[in-house]
């Protein structure tokens, strides 16, 4: 889905251009994922909706997520959807935008950022953590990367809002161990099953009922994260509504899985 943006009130500090303010609408029932997943994401919100019985006990409820796996896995819509359910704004830090344009001063408006996160209650987002998040052990990593996640790790520590803090990578190998006790929880995205194949297909088509059994399709859809799956939903919708047509056709929703599946296989080819 299309990313609702809307432009962020005022801030007292000047990390405007850095923050994304997304008015989520997904709801839980639209994520499709694995069970621990879900498990996870249910467990959030129940300890964020009872927080203050686990307060009356000095128990914390979980507030700091790091979110691992493939692009198109569910991570943002994960964001999204945690925000929806508890009726919070969904905040997306740019993390690659904060390195490449603030390279030199990115520590600082790491700190305005968690001043943010102290004055508005939400859901933030740290995209692309991988950007700073990475072992500060590497022989090739900078100076600047180093302050820059050590910064991190300082103001994760001191940081006591009532604010959600979730933060993306695709690849947890590569991220430093510190972080690890940092968060509260791991949630780990993998790519569909059958089961969740079929799922996101019979829901993504459901207004254009497609006169034809889906099963079929997933050996065509395996392999493809569950972003790119309701991408060629999306295409063979909107082929069917430009050729005046009530239901979408096997053949071309077929073609656009095929093409989202070359596409991924050079991908991994080249990658």
């Amino acid at each position: 889905k299309a990313r609702r943006v809307v432009k962020l009130k005022p801030i007292a500090n000047d990390v405007e251009d850095l923050i994304l303010h997304i008015s989520p609408k997904e709801r839980k029932a639209e994520l499709i994922v694995d069970d621990e997943v879900m498990e996870k994401v249910e467990r959030i919100l129940l300890e964020y909706k009872q927080s203050h019985k686990l307060s009356k006990y000095g128990m914390p409820n979980r507030r700091k997520v790091l979110l691992v796996g493939a692009p198109g896995t569910g991570k943002t819509m994960t964001a999204s959807v945690i925000a929806n359910e508890l009726k919070l704004p969904l905040y997306i830090i740019l993390m690659d935008k904060l390195m490449t344009k603030f390279m030199g001063e990115t520590s600082n408006k790491l700190r305005q950022i968690f001043e943010l996160i102290e004055e508005k209650k939400g859901v933030y987002l740290f995209d692309e953590f991988d950007t700073i998040g990475g072992e500060r052990a590497k022989e090739n990593d900078i100076g600047e990367m180093r302050r820059v996640l050590n910064s991190f790790l300082h103001f994760i520590d001191k940081e006591q809002s009532e604010s959600l803090i979730l933060a993306a990578s695709n690849n947890i190998s590569i991220l430093d161990q510190a972080l690890f006790r940092r968060f509260d929880d791991i949630i780990t995205y993998n790519l569909p099953s059958e089961k969740e194949i079929l799922k996101l297909l019979t829901n993504k088509l459901s207004s254009f009922k497609p006169a034809f059994k889906l099963e079929p399709l997933i050996a065509t859809a395996s392999g493809l994260s569950q972003a790119e799956i309701v991408s060629a939903c999306q295409d063979a919708i909107k082929d069917a509504i430009l050729n005046n047509k009530t239901k979408i056709e096997k053949t071309k929703l077929s073609k656009f899985l095929e093409h989202k599946r070359r596409v991924y296989i050079g991908r991994n080819k080249h990658g």
